[in-house]
């Protein structure tokens, strides 16, 4: 039994204190391309990863180190390697005592799995879009995965914690057979039971049906409509820069006018938006997985700490910003764990179909991609807009127009948006390897700068 091998772990390490993860998955996936299945499988890993942490005068000293596990002799060659580490690493400045330790009443229960059953229902409706597409001369690609992980967690201070983590995401994309005109679909799922193929399949046909009138316009500011998944790709990569110790040290767009503070209670957004994260109305685990730190948003000393549901934006004021509890004991801030979801709210109850019909001349996006930072200071970013931008006249969409590269920062678009729809589920595009769960607005925009048109299709 895997928390078995975790015990013998912990009574081998050589180091002052040790936390030991271990991640048992499974994944399940299709794949389809030019309207035809082309691969399906499932896989199986077990991986662990081993935080042995030294004590000097107080102050932390971790060697971490992961790799595959087999069995117990596996998991105890990780931790004689990461104690050994542990003697070699120099003092953490994210060193923290370990948290006060939890034991979950679950954490001896085994690993939850998935296989290729999950998409009977799904396939059935994929098969019937991909017969269609035929059909009709278009062409169809697109993958559906979902992964389920079991996570045991436990520390040399007792804690003992164990959480099911179930994801999945489904991506369609509709082609002309010239490849010009293109369109994508996507939705994030926790078991497929909430994916309709049929409606996904005419949501994308219907937006390929808008690229069949192309116009070419010239790079410009246009007034743009961010549907959920775009803004979900923005406020991720934003939610990633936000380290409250980094904005101290004046280094992001979140740092104050004065040497040593942030922007924490200033108003971003004139529109009532609330930006979260936390257990509860997404999936994420209730406490911190930490199997590496990232400097300034977490830290391998965190493992086990409660994860709460935080307003980071409320109201458009800037609420909090994510501290590792050893930066927050240094800046007198509150411990706060980023979870890996994400919510935008600003209370409307517009609906982005309502938003097109009032446009009397703009654009529509359906998703942005090699989104890169340009200027950290300002959050200035770089990228390129993908798979349809619709010209919209008088609240109808008249046709596809060119791709453009756009220069924007996340955060002065905030400030800038002048309506945002209703909150619904979306599944980013950039990020969606790594971040699974938003819940987005569609933001307009007065002025989006298109700074170039892009030939890329």
């Amino acid at each position: 039994m895997i928390t078995e091998w975790i015990e013998a772990g912990l009574a081998a390490a050589t180091s002052d204190e040790c936390i030991v993860v271990v991640r048992e998955s499974t994944e399940a996936n299709l794949r389809w391309a030019i309207n035809m299945l082309t691969t399906n499988g499932q896989m199986h890993h077990r991986s662990a990863t081993v935080i042995a942490i030294r004590r000097t005068d107080g102050v932390g000293h971790a060697g971490v180190l992961s790799g595959p596990v087999a069995g117990e002799d596996d998991l105890l060659h990780l931790v004689s390697q990461a104690c050994a580490a542990a003697g070699e690493a120099p003092a953490s400045d994210d060193s923290a005592p370990l948290p006060e330790p939890v034991v979950d009443a679950d954490y001896t229960e085994g690993a939850v799995g998935t296989t290729i059953d999950v998409f009977a229902e799904f396939a059935q409706g994929l098969g019937r879009a991909l017969t269609a597409s035929r059909e009709v001369g278009t062409e169809m690609f697109g993958y559906a995965e979902h992964h389920v992980s079991t996570v045991w967690l436990a520390t040399s201070a007792g804690a003992r914690r164990r959480t099911v983590m179930s994801s999945g995401k489904v991506e369609l994309n509709a082609k002309h057979a010239d490849r010009i005109g293109s369109a994508w679909v996507g939705q994030a799922t926790t078991d497929f039971a909430d994916v309709d193929a049929d409606a996904l399949a005419a949501e994308v046909t219907q937006r390929l049906a808008w690229c069949e009138n192309r116009i070419e316009l010239p790079a410009g500011r246009y007034e743009t409509i961010l549907p959920p998944s775009a803004v979900a790709d923005l406020m991720i990569l934003t939610y990633w820069t936000a380290s409250g110790r980094d904005a101290e040290q004046g280094r992001t767009v979140f740092a104050g006018a004065q040497p040593g503070t942030t922007r924490i209670g200033e108003t971003l957004s004139p529109l009532p938006m609330t930006l979260s994260s936390g257990p509860g109305a997404l999936p994420a685990p209730g406490f911190a997985i930490v199997e590496g730190s990232l400097p300034g948003m977490t830290s391998v000393y965190d493992n086990g700490a409660e994860a709460e549901e935080l307003d980071w934006l409320r109201d458009g004021v800037l609420a909090q910003l994510p501290y590792t509890r050893a930066a927050a004991m240094d800046s007198g801030q509150a411990f706060a764990f980023p979870s890996d979801n994400l919510t935008l709210d600003a209370g409307s109850r517009v609906t982005l179909e309502e938003m097109i019909r009032s446009t009397t001349r703009g654009l529509l996006l359906t998703c942005l991609w090699y989104i890169r930072e340009v200027d950290i200071a300002s959050l200035l970013v770089t990228g390129l807009t993908r798979d349809g931008v619709y010209l919209i006249e008088n609240g109808e969409i008249k046709g596809m127009v060119n791709n453009f590269r756009f220069n924007e920062s996340p955060v002065d678009l905030l400030r800038r948006a002048t309506e945002a729809s209703l909150t619904e589920g979306t599944l980013c595009r950039e990020w969606n390897d790594y971040f699974t769960f938003t819940k987005m607005p569609a933001l307009r925009v007065p002025d989006f700068n298109m700074s170039t048109v892009s030939k890329a299709y």
